[in-house]
């Protein structure tokens, strides 16, 4: 039902993953690291704090749990969205050959 993941540095997760499965478009470190810092700001943890002061030695004691569910929804959210790009890139001529057109 789920995928257990490490949480990869971002450069590897951008070199390495189809941006399709990102949730919400951010690298996984990016996103984690966000809630940590926004957690340290509105409650002042120490602890927030500790893993931020210590991140390249934190995100590694992290786990991503990602449904397989969810990664395919991703994935066929991403099909989709392609499927509906393409005609629609294909439809479309350049500027200039219109405007041939339109004035012969």
């Amino acid at each position: 039902m789920v995928s257990l993941e490490k949480v990869q540095p971002a450069a590897q997760q951008e070199a390495g993953s189809d941006h399709a499965l990102w949730h919400g478009g951010k690298t996984d470190e990016a996103q984690l690291k966000k809630l940590l810092e926004d957690h340290n700001r509105w409650t002042g943890s120490k602890r927030a704090r500790e893993l931020l002061d210590n991140w390249a030695e934190a995100r590694g004691k992290f786990v991503k749990v990602f449904p397989l569910e969810y990664k395919r929804a991703l994935g066929e959210m991403a099909a989709r969205k392609l499927a509906t790009a393409a005609p629609a890139k294909a439809a479309s001529k350049p500027v200039g050959e219109k405007a041939a057109k339109a004035s012969a």
